[in-house]
This record gives structure tokens, C-alpha cells and sequence, in this order.
């Protein structure tokens, strides 16, 4: 891979993240519902690693470590197939295979079976690991664990096949001894554990290929891929007029009013045609830095309640503070929304865990209302402690979303969108640590109110405001140079892209791609 390769992830719109469970039901589905040959996936599975591995790495001796399993059968059909295009291959077997090794072909392949794999993985300029793939229970053990360290220890790059072994594909946990792969080749789709820390930092570059399952596989998780956003993106009528766009109130304060500027800014370049901001006076310099919006003051419940009812969604929470006349604003506000989609964040939602106008349960429950929670946040929403969320992001999640009936934004690596319904969305920015500055959450909550201004229902309008910002900061590229304002300039540029995103690789079957975290 060229080092001036674009960042920013490759994805069709159709990309499915499973858990282990979930693929293996896949494969279930169409071998025993479908009639597939099992064969016929395993050839497509092998042979598609094999055109990546000769790809990437055209020269030199491949060498694969072979565990028992489907895993394993991949792992020699990608051998086989480089073999039959004249490289020099060799397996390790680690597990027990049968004889004949049907995915061979009657190929002879040179093998070790056991002993000192020094030598075969030291010769190797490319190792292949087909040891354990998504089948893992608990942490490897005996020769297992023994050719995972001596993959590591060896100097070729390593190519998983499925998920590094020693990675749990369902949960991101590394129980012990764990490949640390180079590229992950992902068959169907990534596997969501693949796409969670720690497991993540183990896998590298993951390319996920089409192997010839039957359409219609049903997983817990999407990716939130360029071609997702592609499919998804409100578009204008020819003829139109600024409140038939998307108007848009936004609840904020005097306490950080640069906040509740980047949220206004951050809407305006999302789409929406009119936004009014309710704060306190001393807020209304800054803000009138954004000409395009309307100040109203917070001066009475009057006030606030005629802002809030003037649009067609509310965001609240940039910049507001956590005192009394905040806590009293964010009341008025919540009263006058009605049945109006609405987004919270920030001080809205350390209000609402300290029970200002009945929690976060009484104001959620219609589905209509998006959270955009950093992990403290999310911490005191869910009454846990941030190391709680941290250890199963994806239950926290989903576990908020359901008991309080609102879609959950969690910022993170990778930042994830549940519904109440249980779905989920999975951010597929691969420059997390990029975000490491103020002022992004606000940038990502005005986007949400943008697209639910223009009547996207939330959990689509959370997607959305996430794959939108996520490229605008592949497109940047500025890694710690980046800042918020950075991303409000980039969004229309992110906006206008359409299709896939960039194509490193020459192959039609890929269906995502993403490189490494920065």
C-alpha cells in the first residue's frame, strides 16, 4: 500500500458487522436453507485472501498456520491457489486435519506438523494465520498459543484470515496469546469484535471481501460506511424555501458560547435553512458571529418556549452550564418541544442524570430524541462508572437506548449508535484519535439536529451526522492538527462526496476496507 494512500474507509452500503454467532448463523443459513456447498464458500473465502496476499505482497515465500477448523481450510486453499500461481508456499499445521485435506485439491503441499517453527516462519515473507479465525473460546492454549507467539515474534507481516486468533469476534476482548496482524481478512463482513478495542489494535488493515453468501443475512450491527451515507443523504427539493428545508432551535448558554456557535455553524453546512439560537445575552456576541442564525434571548419561559416551538427539532445542551437558570432554560425547553425530534448533549445531559425535568427516562421514550454522551456522560446516564461503559461499550448502549427509549450516540473508538429496537451503527473512522480536541461534540450534535430538522428519523439522522463528520476528517487528513472548526469548513466537501469512498484495491469483491488506527 502506497504510504500516500487516501484515509478514510471503503464501504458499499450494505455492510453488516456480525458477532461470531451471527456470521457462523450465516453460514448455517446458507449451506443447510440455501443448498450453498460449504466448499464453495471456503474456495471463495481462500482464493479471495489469496489475490489480497499476492496483491500486497507479490514476492517471497507464504507461509500459513493451520488450525483444525473451517479457519484452517481457508488458510490451504489460500495457500493452494498461490501455489498454483507460482509462489513458494509452505503450512504449519497446528491442529488436527483430516486426510485426505479436501481443500487441497490432492495438491502436495510442503507442511510441518509439529515441533520447531522457527525456521518456516522465520524464512517466511508473509505469514497467513488460519489458527483459530472467529472460533475462539477463552484464551489459546498449548501449540496454539505457542505459533501465536512465534508469528509475533517472527519479522514477515501477518495476514489473518476472519479475525486475528485470540481475538474475540463478538466482544473485542483478548483474552491472552493474540496474532498481531497486518491485515485482517474479513469474510462477508468485519466482525463487529474485530472493529472494538482491544481487539482492534491486533488487527491492522481490514479488508472485508464477498464470498458468495445468499443476500438477506441479518446482523445485530451496520457500518457506518461512505456508501451507507451515500444512500441516506436528504436531498433538496428543486423548488423550496428556507423553513421548508429544516428549521432548527438550539438551546444554549452564556457559559461557552463558542460551543453553541460550532453546533449553529455545524447545522448551517448540514442542511438546515433556518436556525434560531436561545441563550442568555451575554452569549449573544459570539453567537452573532454566525450571521445566518437568529438570537432570541432566554430572558423567560416565554421566550425559550416560542423558540423551541418555531422549529421543527430542538438541540439543546451546547454550552449551557450546569447551574440554575441552565437547568431552568433546559426545563422550558423540554416542556415546549411537544413531540418534536430533538438532540442532547453536553450540560443537557448532566442535567438530566442529576434529574432536571425527570431524567432522561421522561423526556425519551418515543424514539424521537438522540444523546450524544462521551463516556463520563454516559457514565452518569447509565449510573455506572466510565471504566463500567469502557469494558462493553456496545451494551451500554444499547442497554441506555432501551430502558429510556432514545437512540445513543457514545463517542468513542469507535462511536457507536443503538436504537431502543436494538439496532446498531458503527462508526468506521480509522482516525478516532484525530477528535481528541474541543468543540467536536458540538460540531456532531448540530449535524444531528440538521438531519433531524429535515425530518430524518433519528437513528438514521445519528448515522448520518456521524459518516458526515467522519469524512470530513479522512478528506483532512490534519491527524493532532485538526480542530473542530477544521471539520465545520470540511462538511459540505463530505456532503457532495457520493459512492464507496476511496478504492485502494483493484478487486470487485471488496466490500470495506479500512486501514489501521491512528
Amino acid at each position: 500500500m502506497s504510504p500516500d494512500s487516501p484515509r478514510g474507509a471503503f464501504g458499499r452500503p450494505a455492510a453488516l458487522a456480525p458477532t461470531a454467532a451471527e456470521a457462523a448463523r450465516f453460514d448455517d443459513e446458507a449451506i443447510r436453507g440455501r443448498g450453498v456447498p460449504g466448499a464453495a464458500l471456503m474456495e471463495n473465502a481462500g482464493r479471495q485472501a489469496a489475490l489480497l496476499v499476492h496483491h500486497l505482497h507479490p514476492g517471497g515465500r507464504v507461509v500459513a498456520l493451520v488450525g483444525g477448523g473451517n479457519n484452517g481450510g481457508d488458510a490451504l486453499v489460500c495457500l493452494r491457489a498461490l501455489a498454483a500461481w507460482g509462489r513458494d508456499v509452505a503450512a504449519v499445521v497446528v491442529g488436527r486435519r483430516p486426510e485426505p485435506d479436501l481443500p487441497l485439491h490432492a495438491w502436495d503441499l510442503p507442511q510441518v506438523v509439529a515441533g520447531d517453527w522457527t525456521g518456516p516462519l522465520s524464512s517466511a515473507s508473509v505469514i497467513v494465520d488460519g489458527l483459530l479465525g472467529t472460533g475462539l473460546r477463552g484464551a489459546p492454549r498449548g501449540r496454539f498459543a505457542q505459533a501465536i507467539e512465534a508469528a509475533n515474534e517472527a519479522p514477515a507481516p501477518v495476514v489473518a484470515l476472519d479475525a486475528p486468533s485470540g481475538v474475540d469476534g463478538t466482544t473485542g476482548a483478548v483474552p491472552g496469546a493474540c496474532i498481531a496482524a497486518d491485515l485482517t481478512v474479513a469474510f462477508g463482513g468485519p466482525k463487529l469484535g474485530t472493529l472494538l478495542h482491544p481487539a482492534r489494535n491486533r488487527c491492522g488493515r481490514i479488508v472485508a471481501v464477498e464470498i458468495g453468501l445468499p443476500p438477506g443475512g441479518r446482523a445485530g450491527a451496520r457500518l457506518v460506511t461512505p456508501g451507507w451515507v451515500s444512500r441516506r443523504l436528504p436531498r433538496r427539493p428543486s423548488v423550496t424555501h428556507k423553513n421548508a428545508v429544516g428549521t432548527l432551535s438550539v438551546v444554549a448558554g452564556s457559559a461557552m458560547p463558542g460551543a453553541a456557535a460550532l453546533a449553529v455553524r455545524s447545522a448551517f453546512r448540514c442542511g438546515a435553512g433556518l436556525v434560531r439560537v436561545c441563550a442568555a445575552p451575554p452569549g449573544a456576541e459570539l453567537v452573532a458571529a454566525v450571521p445566518e442564525a437568529i438570537f432570541v434571548g432566554a430572558a423567560d419561559e416565554r421566550a425559550v418556549a416560542s423558540a423551541v416551538e418555531a422549529g421543527a427539532a430542538l438541540v439543546a445542551g451546547p454550552g449551557l452550564g450546569a447551574g440554575p437558570e441552565a437547568a431552568r432554560e433546559l426545563e422550558w425547553a423540554l416542556r415546549a418541544r411537544g413531540r418534536r425530534a430533538a438532540a442532547l448533549d453536553a450540560d443537557a445531559l448532566t442535567l438530566l442524570a442529576g434529574g432536571v425535568a425527570g431524567g432522561l427516562e421522561a423526556t425519551g421514550g418515543d424514539g424521537d430524541v438522540v444523546v450524544t454522551p462521551h463516556p463520563g456522560e454516559m457514565a452518569r446516564l447509565a449510573g455506572a462508572s466510565v471504566a463500567e461503559v469502557q469494558r462493553d461499550r456496545v451494551g451500554a448502549a444499547r442497554s441506555l437506548a432501551e430502558s429510556a427509549g432514545v437512540v445513543v450516540l457514545l463517542k468513542g473508538a469507535p462511536t457507536l449508535v443503538a436504537d431502543p429496537g436494538g439496532g446498531l451503527l458503527v462508526s468506521t473512522c480509522d482516525a478516532p484519535s484525530d477528535l481528541a480536541a474541543a468543540g467536536m461534540g458540538d460540531v456532531l450534535t448540530g449535524a444531528v439536529g440538521a438531519f433531524l430538522a429535515q425530518r430524518v428519523p433519528a437513528f438514521e439522522a445519528a448515522g448520518l451526522a456521524l459518516g458526515t463528520t467522519d469524512r470530513a476528517v479522512a478528506a483532512l487528513d490534519l491527524g493532532a492538527s485538526l480542530s473542530a472548526s477544521d471539520i465545520v469548513e470540511a462538511l459540505p466537501a463530505a456532503l457532495a462526496e457520493r459512492g464507496a469512498g476511496p478504492a485502494r484495491l483493484p478487486f470487485p469483491f471488496v466490500v470495506f476496507d479500512q486501514l489501521p488506527p491512528r
